[in-house]
């Protein structure tokens, strides 16, 4: 498994004090040691700290309560249960025999760490409708260079607005804070960026490689940045202003909860420039725009659905993003446009302080035909090939790193999909996902693919819309990752065979959190294990007082392996938006493994979480 990574991992950055030099290719992040101390559910604490993928082989640590040893020579798992902790203790990890400095953290008194926010003041629309924000999708990423994530979080008015709905939907804000809750900076993407789901996917990463991370993004005329600038004409306002219409007049009008009806254009930004921008990860200051590739084209109604499928920009304005290494060695952003008809996708470099595309995909293009309407409302990012660089699975098909059409499934769209090895029994690595478009894709409601054909491996049967679907391995009896989704009342092994018995309730997202190496399941508040001789759930966390987001799909801010070793922490708001809480699992492991966000598809995949329906994070190397 070191061997792996090490072989997709780059030193492009200073390595951590202490750590071995390697000369793989891949940029990869400088991290510390991320010490965290949590209360034990039996009693005691629960510490745990990083393991580096660039960490000498058997690298060994000494731990210390309060200024005393308590374990003097760790060897295995980088945690220690400390039965005799208290909730005042303090904790200080030492590294042997290296030149890193001792860190020190005291105990999360209440089992979370709270970082308090800044909540945007209420504002109203044009026709007069009041509206606050909520607290949304977050992602992280090391913005100051000090080998400590920063969260990056996207504040949600509460008009915010599917794509299919007409009206107000209120200004999107991203935010920046410190884990001690210090808000570094505020960037306000203005009238003429609509707010949803499908709107604003903001993809945090060090584009460049000088170990600071930066915010790619889509703006417009506008946009205010972190230190107060305003990019293009401040004063325009592209939203179309379509007001009541008559109860008796039904056509291309939107129903509102109070029963009104309003032009199905209203709030929609049909017209005007769009960019793609870079963010400094520091000020949050704007450092180079370009246009928006490509632009959402055409003068009228008939010439947008003559383009994209519509004529009121509900599929011109559904975007997608993430981040591959194209080249191999530096990453690059990829920002979609469409995906129910036409699908686009460019690819955005940032290098040298200049900001370029790299290339333009179009199914629209002559002999691209058999990619349109395979898009997914995600994507997932990985070397499918073995070539070193990576491809952008876009649901029911796949992009090549030059930017050329890789395969079609012709399954056409969904709304879930995991990317991984999750079949261990045969080579390279695999799709999973659930499809929307059952009657024209021969029955299928779900499907596992070759990650590097497009090659239909399985599928299960259905006769409607599958909405919901997961991978995650939660069974030791079966090889790889087990399979479910909301058509079937089945559980499937990686090889699609029937498992005897029940399926979880739970097909939302997974989460490496108890001791074993197999994942847990992540639904709203709660987290809860499937005890698969029982066919039942067993709750392990339940969050009272926090709350995810995004509606019926229940999403966490962010889950992810940000503090602590290799199983990962869940980023919740509470209740009432005013702080983001993180939950560290409390629970003991004999897994020694390097951190999660040095494995290229998991790191890949916590930058693309935000991205328009969320989906968990899967690992290239599983924890064994």
């Amino acid at each position: 498994m070191r061997s792996k990574l090490l072989a997709l991992l780059a030193a492009t950055v200073a390595l951590p004090l202490g750590a071995a030099p390697v000369k793989p290719s891949r940029q990869y992040e400088r991290l510390d040691r991320a010490l965290v101390a949590v209360p034990a559910p039996d009693g005691g604490n629960h510490v745990s700290w990083r393991l580096l993928a660039t960490d000498r082989p058997g690298v060994e640590f000494r731990l210390l309560r309060d200024g005393r040893a308590i374990a003097a020579r760790l060897t295995s798992a980088s945690s220690f249960h400390d039965r005799q902790g208290t909730p005042g203790a303090r904790y200080t990890l030492e590294t042997i025999g290296g030149r890193e400095r001792a860190v020190s953290v005291g105990v999360w008194a209440r089992g979370y760490l709270p970082i308090p926010l800044d909540k945007p003041a209420d504002r109203t629309t044009p026709a007069g409708e009041r509206y606050g924000y909520t607290a949304n999708d977050a992602s992280v990423g090391d913005l100051d260079g000090d080998g400590r994530y920063e969260i990056v979080l996207k504040w949600d008015p509460t008009i915010s607005k599917d794509n299919a709905f007409g009206g107000y939907s209120g200004e999107t804000i991203l935010d920046a804070y410190t884990l001690e809750g210090k808000r570094l900076w505020r960037i306000d993407l203005g009238r003429n960026i609509r707010s949803g789901a499908h709107y604003t996917q903001f993809m945090v990463y060090d584009f460049d490689g000088d170990g600071r991370a930066e915010i790619m993004v889509k703006t417009a005329d506008g946009t205010i940045d972190g230190t107060g600038k305003v990019l293009g004409d401040a004063k325009a306002d592209w939203r179309e202003t379509g007001g009541e219409l008559p109860q008796a007049d039904r056509t291309g009008s939107t129903i509102l909860p109070d029963g009104r009806r309003i032009a199905r254009t209203q709030g929609r930004i049909l017209s005007g420039p769009e960019y793609i921008t870079v963010f400094d990860g520091r000020t949050g200051a704007a450092l180079a725009s370009a246009p928006y590739s490509p632009p959402r084209g055409g003068d009228t109604p008939e010439a947008r659905a003559a383009i994209w499928g519509d004529g009121y920009g509900n599929r011109s304005d559904r975007f997608l993003a993430g981040v591959a290494y194209l080249d191999g060695q530096r990453p690059s952003g990829v920002f979609g446009r469409g995906y129910y008809a036409r699908s686009t996708v460019a690819a955005w470099d940032w290098r040298n302080g200049k900001l370029t595309q790299r290339w333009l995909f179009d199914s629209a293009a002559p002999g691209n035909a058999r990619f349109g309407g395979q898009g997914n409302h995600n994507l997932s990012v990985a070397d499918v090939d073995g070539d070193g660089r990576d491809e952008i699975v876009y649901g029911s098909m796949a992009i090549d790193d030059d930017g050329k059409g890789l395969w079609s499934a012709g399954l056409g769209h969904g709304d879930t999909m995991h990317l991984g090895d999750l079949d261990p029994g045969r080579p390279g690595l695999e799709k999973f996902g659930v499809h929307e478009e059952v009657p024209g894709n021969g029955g299928f409601g779900s499907a596992m693919l070759d990650a590097r054909t497009g090659e239909i491996l399985w599928t299960t049967p259905a006769t409607k819309d599958t909405g919901r679907g997961l991978s995650a391995d939660i069974d030791p009896r079966y090889p790889g990752e087990e399979n479910w989704n909301s058509s079937t009342p089945y559980l499937y092994t990686a090889k699609g065979q029937v498992i005897p018995g029940a399926k979880p309730r739970v097909a939302n997202f997974a989460i490496y959190w108890d001791g074993d190496a197999l994942r847990e399941l992540l639904d709203k508040n709660r987290i809860t294990k499937w005890d698969w001789k029982t066919g039942t759930e067993t709750l392990l966390l339940d969050a009272q007082g926090a709350t995810s987001n995004n509606g019926t799909k229940s999403t966490p801010a962010l889950s992810a392996d940000i503090l602590g070793d290799w199983r990962e922490e869940v980023i919740l708001r509470s209740e009432d938006s005013n702080e983001l809480r993180i939950y560290a699992t409390p629970f003991p492991t004999m897994i020694r493994r390097v951190t999660l966000m040095h494995d290229p598809v998991y790191r890949l995949g916590v930058a693309w979480q935000n991205t328009a329906y969320n989906q968990p994070p899967h690992a290239l190397d599983v924890p064994k």
